[in-house]
């Protein structure tokens, strides 16, 4: 049987939005791409959404965090596909979660080459534009979730 094309294929993940006491959001400097971005990753077989993003934030950044609210949905394809350097290309659907830091510490890992925090109106660069507007979303205020 022939391997599955995985640009047909659709991926879960999360990503999350974590915001000091100054609002400024937590972000890494990804190992793959060397790109700024949020935290998060694919939600693991047997996982939860919620569980997801708590795994990704602590293995990609060292803090501890707990899910307040769900600010989002993304899903189009357009800003939602990655080609990894491997050639492997997923489309994903995204779900933003607004994270509350609740403890650790910053770490590296083999996913982050650093990690840091920055005010929402001065993203460092190289950027993921991707992630631009999920920014803008979290610091919104809406209530409700966005469908994008």
């Amino acid at each position: 049987m022939p391997k599955p094309n995985p640009a047909r294929l659709r991926r879960a993940a999360t990503t999350a939005a974590v915001f000091d006491d100054s609002g400024r959001i937590l972000l890494h400097q990804r190992s793959d791409n060397g790109l700024w971005a949020l935290p998060g990753g694919a939600i693991e077989t047997g996982e939860q959404a919620d569980e997801s993003i708590v795994r990704e934030v602590v293995e990609e950044t060292g803090y501890i965090v707990d899910v307040v609210q769900l600010v989002g949905i993304y899903s189009d394809p357009k800003s939602t596909t990655i080609t990894y350097p491997n050639g492997d290309v997923v489309a994903y659907v995204s779900l933003l979660f607004k994270c509350k830091l609740t403890g650790g510490e910053s770490a590296l890992s083999d996913e982050s080459i650093a990690v840091d925090w920055f005010s929402p109106h001065a993203l460092p660069e190289p950027f993921l534009d991707s992630h631009r507007i999920r920014i803008d979303d979290a610091i919104s205020g809406q209530i409700a979730a966005f469908y994008r």
